[in-house]
């Protein structure tokens, strides 16, 4: 769900992967959609986000934080139940003069806002905290960098998980937060994230931690 720059990225990875993808939009005839499965392919379809919804044995949702609740109202509570729902959204609002805050923020999160509107779907955060070349090839970057899972269904974060392998995310690099509340940590790197994309002039980085042993 979401045909912008992290949609796209996202579903060119999966249909190389070999897997069947259709990307969703609030219009059937959305051009971006349209145009990114003429190019994909057999394996690559264009629909609504309820098409995408019904269609998805994993559903992914790669819209704006700010409109996230508004796209699954659309595709449809039943359509996405029992289904791992992936969220790589963050709530980014951006002032007339370029200042960056979240809504929400620190007492909430889009990952749990979606969780609790939708409680028979298994919500995943990950992927959020980088750029979207990074989240399908992290190979991109040298050593070992991290990527994070947090939910309330374990089985669903294995999915997901597996997914990320699949990606090349070596499994030692996926870090579990924990319950979907770990989605409020996560969204809210994202302000720290674009400091440190002014600071470097790229978004080519990502993060790495050192534990005690």
């Amino acid at each position: 769900m979401g045909t912008g720059g992290v949609g796209r990225t996202i579903a060119d990875k999966l249909v190389a992967l070999g897997h069947e993808v259709t990307i969703g939009s609030r219009s059937r005839g959305n051009e971006n959609a349209v145009a990114w499965a003429e190019q994909a392919g057999p394996t690559g379809h264009a629909g609504t986000f309820a098409d995408a919804a019904e269609f998805g044995e994993v559903v992914v949702n790669a819209t704006a934080g700010t409109v996230s609740l508004d796209a699954l109202r659309a595709a449809g509570a039943d359509r996405l139940a029992g289904k791992v729902l992936i969220d790589l959204s963050n709530p980014l609002v951006f002032s007339p003069e370029g200042a960056v805050t979240l809504d929400p923020v620190n007492t909430d999160s889009v990952g749990e806002r979606i969780q609790r509107e939708f409680p028979r779907t298994r919500v995943v955060k990950a992927l959020n905290t980088l750029t979207a070349p990074l989240m399908v090839d992290p190979a991109r970057l040298p050593g070992e960098h991290n990527v994070f899972v947090a939910g309330d269904d374990a089985d669903a974060k294995a999915e997901v998980a597996a997914v990320l392998t699949e990606f090349g995310w070596p499994a030692g690099s996926v870090i579990d937060l924990g319950d979907i509340a770990g989605a409020r940590a996560l969204e809210m790197t994202m302000p720290f994230w674009i400091r440190l994309m002014q600071s470097f002039g790229t978004a080519e980085f990502n993060y790495s931690f050192t534990r005690a042993k």
